[in-house]
């Protein structure tokens, strides 16, 4: 293993065991501001998420990650934009395996997350996939391809089963006290 990579699993063992638990939101978010490839000032990032290669992570302007997710920026990169909320212990992989390789072999593609997203409790997002503009993705289900913009997808796999308005003007601003 070289110095750099051991450094950088030291920096993501180190928030993810430690200062990711921490009830103090500024000091994890000038870590991670460090640490991820961008990490806008007005993000939130709540208690225990977990990041796998924050230098492949990109997160919007007021963007919110609730408790116990997980971001996989291992290989590819993961991009957030602004005003999205991931709700609690969602999944965003961006690396699996071939299940028809007889070697096991990675696969694997960069994730995109529009503007305006909502992505529900406990959702999980597979490899190479982009999530469209304002769309609402529901708590539970398993996302296998692209949403389109103000799509709302729920089940698994995830189908549309409905449509969001295309004029969303609002920004998020929620910083709770110790999360």
């Amino acid at each position: 293993m070289t110095p750099r990579l051991l450094a950088a699993a030291l920096v993501g063992w180190f928030y993810n065991e430690h200062l990711g638990r921490w009830p103090s939101r500024r000091l994890r978010l000038a870590y991670l501001r460090h640490w991820f490839a961008h990490c806008d000032a007005e993000a939130g990032v709540q208690t225990g998420c977990r990041f796998l290669h924050g230098r492949n992570i990109s997160l919007g302007p007021r963007s919110v990650i609730n408790h116990g997710c997980l971001l996989d920026g291992r290989v590819h990169p993961i991009r957030i934009g602004a005003d999205v909320s991931i709700g609690p212990e969602a999944a965003l992989l961006t690396l699996g395996h071939d299940p028809r390789s007889p070697t096991f072999a990675d696969r694997g593609g960069p994730m995109t997350i529009g503007d305006h997203v909502w992505i529900g409790y406990r959702a999980i997002v597979l490899p190479g996939l982009n999530i469209g503009n304002g769309a609402v993705v529901g708590a539970g289900s398993v996302v296998t391809r692209d949403v389109p913009s103000f799509a709302i997808v729920a089940g698994n796999p995830a189908q549309v089963i409905g449509t969001r308005p295309e004029t969303l003007h609002y920004q998020l601003s929620y910083r709770p006290f110790l999360l």
